[in-house]
């Protein structure tokens, strides 16, 4: 037998409802009390995630972890988020699920869920005080780095196609999107 999921009717989603939702490839995220439920990703998006980790993994310093989605970013009650990519300290790591913020949350846009990364997430992110926002397109290809000053995202840089991405902060990173398609 099914188990039948209920939707709460006439109230908002919250950080508990989550719990309840099926493993059924879909990816469960609640932004100010609204479900947001995007498919599985493709196999381009998929690229751009495991050879970004890679370069992550390469220079992410001894203290912090690379993590992959589905790893809960729990902004309040009513905001949860699954990023894509996500930096954090080990010691945020530790248990079962995340404590606080990560240092780094990167998405890779896809068709379904470009506007919400570029809108939604972006601004959920600013207000909870993640410090440092990356979406790279695979489409374009492109990388553009945002981070956190006076609870605003400023661009701190960006690369098309073959162009290296260079940042220091949060720790030095050199890449370029046209690579993380291959």
């Amino acid at each position: 037998m099914t188990d039948l999921i209920q939707i709460p009717h006439g109230r908002v989603f919250t950080a508990a409802d989550l719990e309840g939702m099926p493993d059924d490839g879909n990816r469960y995220e609640i932004i100010d009390g609204a479900l947001i439920v995007t498919p599985s990703p493709a196999v381009p998006h998929q690229r751009v995630v495991g050879n970004m980790h890679l370069v992550l993994r390469a220079g992410v310093p001894d203290d912090h972890e690379v993590m992959l989605a589905r790893l809960d970013v729990t902004v309040s009650d009513l905001t949860v988020l699954q990023p894509d990519l996500l930096v954090a300290t080990r010691e945020a790591l530790a248990g079962r699920k995340m404590v606080g913020l990560p240092v780094l949350a990167i998405e890779v846009l896809s068709p379904s869920t470009r506007l919400i990364d570029l809108n939604l997430k972006k601004a959920a992110l600013a207000e909870a005080g993640v410090v440092h926002y990356w979406v790279i397109d695979p489409e374009r290809p492109s990388l553009t780095a945002w981070r956190l000053a006076q609870d605003e995202f400023t661009e701190v840089g960006s690369a098309t196609g073959a162009q290296v991405f260079t940042v220091t902060d949060p720790f030095p990173v050199h890449v370029s999107p046209a690579a993380l398609l291959h």
